[in-house]
C-alpha cells in the first residue's frame, strides 16, 4: 500500500514568492486561495505566538477545500513557558478550540520544544500523560538527546509521532515507526533560508514510499524563495 503524501509550507504570506509562485497581478488577499489550489495542507505556526480562538479557526475552515488539512502548532505557553507542567486546562482548551473550529480539516497537532529541553525519563512521561491520544499528536524536539530508542519506542506505544527534522546540528533521518510520518524541513545549512537539492528531495521521498502511513512534509525554509521552490519540486517527484 502506498503512503498518502501531503505536501505544504509553514507560511504562505511571502512577498519573495511574487512572480515565482504567485502571479504578479494577484492581490495579496488572494494569495492563500492560490496556495490552496496547489497544496492540500498548511502548517499553521501563528498559533505558537497567539492562543487561537474558535472564531479564528472557523474562518480558516471556510477558506479551504473540503479535503484540505491544517497542522496546528501548539502555543509556546504550553511548550516553552510551562513545558507541559501544570497546563492541563490550557491543553484541554487548545484541543477543544482546534477540534471545534477546524472540524474534519484538523490534521496533526505539533508540539515544538526548545533546544534547552533535554531528555529525561521524567520529561518523557510528563509529555505522555499530558497529550490526548484522540488527536494526531506530533512532538518536535530541538535537542539531540531525544534521538534515542527509548524515546521512539515509548512515543510509538502511546500513539505519538516523533517529528523528523532537517535542522542544523540535529540528526537528519526520516523516522517512520510512528502513527504518521511528519517531516519539517527548516533549511539544513542556513536556518530558514537554505534549499534542498533534487537528490536530497528524492532521498526523502524514497523513505516515505517505504511506508504505507500518511505522511506530512512541510517546508519551513521560507525566509526567501527556497521553501516554495522546494515544495513545488517535491510535488513533481
Amino acid at each position: 500500500m502506498k503512503s498518502e503524501l501531503l505536501i505544504g509550507c509553514s507560511s504562505y504570506n511571502n512577498r519573495y514568492w511574487k512572480g515565482i509562485f504567485y502571479p504578479e497581478n494577484l492581490p495579496t488577499s488572494k494569495w492563500f486561495d492560490y496556495y490552496c489550489e496547489h497544496f492540500d495542507t498548511y502548517e499553521m505556526n501563528g498559533t505558537f505566538y497567539k492562543f487561537p480562538t474558535v472564531r479564528i479557526f472557523e474562518n480558516w475552515y471556510k477558506k479551504v477545500p473540503d479535503n484540505f488539512l491544517f497542522s496546528v502548532k501548539a502555543p509556546k505557553e504550553i511548550t516553552h513557558i510551562k513545558k507541559f507542567s501544570d497546563c492541563e486546562t490550557l491543553l484541554s482548551d487548545f484541543y477543544t478550540i482546534c477540534e471545534t473550529g477546524l472540524q474534519h480539516k484538523l490534521g496533526p497537532i505539533l508540539f515544538q520544544l526548545p533546544p534547552s529541553y533535554d531528555f529525561s525519563e521524567e520529561k518523557l512521561q510528563n509529555i505522555i500523560k499530558s497529550l490526548d491520544t484522540k488527536f494526531m499528536n506530533v512532538i518536535e524536539f530541538r535537542n539531540k538527546s531525544w534521538w534515542n530508542q527509548q524515546v521512539w519506542d515509548t512515543l510509538a506505544q502511546n500513539k505519538i509521532t516523533f517529528c523528523s527534522v532537517s535542522y542544523p546540528g540535529l540528526p537528519d533521518i526520516v523516522l517512520t515507526g510512528f502513527p504518521i510520518v511528519y517531516i519539517r524541513l527548516h533549511g539544513d545549512q542556513k536556518l530558514f533560508y537554505s534549499g534542498y537539492s533534487a537528490e536530497k528531495l528524492e532521498e526523502i521521498k524514497k523513505e516515505i514510499q517505504n511506508t504505507s502511513k500518511k505522511a506530512f512534509v512541510y517546508f519551513n525554509n521560507t525566509a526567501g524563495t527556497e521553501g516554495i521552490l522546494n515544495a513545488l519540486a517535491f510535488k513533481e517527484l
